[in-house]
């Protein structure tokens, strides 16, 4: 198969469903939290309306069992979380709040991922995106973070790995904040490659810091690019270049996998970058050269942040029709004007930024010296 060929795309309107209530506390007005439905639905909307969603090969989410989430998650995390869901929500850990029934859609949730996994890697499709909620990149093995309640990205990798035979993968994240979760889950294991470009101290404030390289027998196995707020497209496709490919070339995964939060988006309320739908199809096209160079062409996408009702599903369009190998049907609007700011351009601090990535990366092998 070819850029362009078949493109795998899992949802299922349960997703939706999932309620991460309402946000509030001590002098804090009770209000509707930022992770809700709505960006994510009317991106999938946006893919109907311009009838995208009629070039895409629309796949089912995956049924996980029990075994498949305790290659990542602890038993007791699993039984208190089914436990609260059961009964009337709660909160696995900070940012981590969720109603009755979650447990199950969570579950949904890494179903949808792995499917995805499963069809790029047997044939199915050539690449494939999940539109999934909620989130995953902050789970821990043994916590919820920021919306996050169990590893999306992780569970998929480890019955991957298990049942398709696939060793080597690498996951690239680009939501604005850093991929902890997937960092922490995979800080011993050599065999996954997690790269996580973000806003330097968004969330989680305590990681996603240059000296975070991986544990012992697995140095080099994690590389953050902590980038300044402000950061547009050019920074991110320096980032690219010096730091990103290089390492993917030293790894060279079987499988790339993108965590793909759409808020470094100029218009996203909780991060403070400027990448356009154009930009995250920019983004695509680097990592599409990537999985060419390496995985013959197999790309995954998992959806994680964005919070933007106008931005998200421009950004998902446009990466989409990427992988399509066609053109967007529709202009990104009144907010074109994005694309041509001077500071999307790559600054000074910026580079230097990118640079120290770099090196840390060189000192810890992960791009060779």
């Amino acid at each position: 198969m070819t850029r362009g060929d078949r493109v795998g795309f899992v949802t299922d309107e349960r997703f939706f469903w999932h309620d991460a209530r309402d946000a509030g506390g001590p002098w804090v007005e009770q209000g509707a939290e930022m992770e809700t439905p709505e960006a994510r639905r009317r991106f999938l909307h946006l893919l109907g309306a311009t009838r995208v969603d009629k070039l895409l090969h629309h796949l089912e989410p995956a049924e996980l069992s029990r075994e498949d989430l305790l290659r990542v998650h602890p038993t007791d995390y699993l039984d208190r979380f089914k436990e609260l869901s059961d009964a009337d929500g709660g909160s696995m850990g900070d940012y981590a709040n969720f109603g009755h029934g979650s447990y199950e859609i969570c579950v949904l949730a890494a179903g949808g991922v792995y499917a995805a996994v499963e069809a790029v890697v047997t044939g199915g499709a050539r690449s494939a995106y999940a539109l999934v909620r909620p989130p995953g990149h902050h789970a821990e093995a043994d916590r919820g973070r920021g919306y996050c309640l169990l590893g999306n990205i992780p569970i998929a990798i480890q019955k991957a790995r298990a049942e398709l035979g696939v060793r080597r993968i690498a996951v690239i994240d680009w939501d604005v904040h850093h991929g902890n979760g997937t960092q922490s889950i995979f800080w011993d294991d050599a065999d996954v490659l997690s790269i996580s470009i973000h806003q330097h101290q968004l969330f989680p404030f305590e990681s996603g810091r240059i000296s975070e390289v991986g544990g012992d027998g697995a140095r080099g196995s994690n590389v953050n690019i902590p980038l300044p707020a402000g950061a547009g497209i050019g920074a991110y496709e320096y980032a690219f270049e010096r730091v990103v490919a290089p390492s993917i070339d030293a790894f060279q995964p079987e499988l790339i996998i993108i965590a793909s939060g759409f808020d470094a988006s100029g218009l996203d309320p909780m991060g403070r970058m400027l990448i356009t739908p154009e930009g995250f199809r920019t983004l695509t096209r680097l990592a599409q050269d990537l999985a060419d160079r390496w995985t013959d062409g197999r790309l995954v996408f998992a959806q994680e942040g964005g919070y933007s009702r106008f931005a998200v599903p421009f950004s998902g369009l446009f990466l989409l029709t990427e992988l399509l190998g066609i053109e967007p049907p529709v202009p990104f609007g009144d907010f074109e004007y994005l694309d041509d700011l001077d500071d999307q351009r790559l600054n000074p601090y910026q580079r230097e930024r990118v640079d120290e990535a770099r090196a840390a990366a060189q000192s810890s092998g992960a791009i060779p010296g």
